[in-house]
């Protein structure tokens, strides 16, 4: 995955993101030398693909109960 400063990425965001789109490139951003983020095309499925794929599965209640268990565990972050 090729580089790019974030000085350059900013100059040039246009045309990353048409060479994301079109292409499919992907780029790191770097800063100070640091990888910073990644800009890369995002994934084509849908959830209505993924909820179809489930549908014909049958029910797991072991994992649906962890599942439960561990949304419990997470905390909203309110600050959006």
């Amino acid at each position: 995955m090729p580089e790019v400063s974030a000085t350059d990425a900013a100059r040039r965001f246009s045309d990353l993101l048409d060479a994301v789109e079109h292409e499919g490139e992907q780029f790191t951003v770097v800063r100070h030398g640091k990888a910073v983020a990644h800009i890369e095309p995002i994934s084509q499925g849908r959830g209505a693909d993924v909820k179809a794929l489930l549908s014909g599965r049958r029910l797991d209640r072991a994992w649906a109960d962890e599942l439960g268990a561990l949304r419990e565990l997470l905390e909203v972050d309110e600050r959006r």
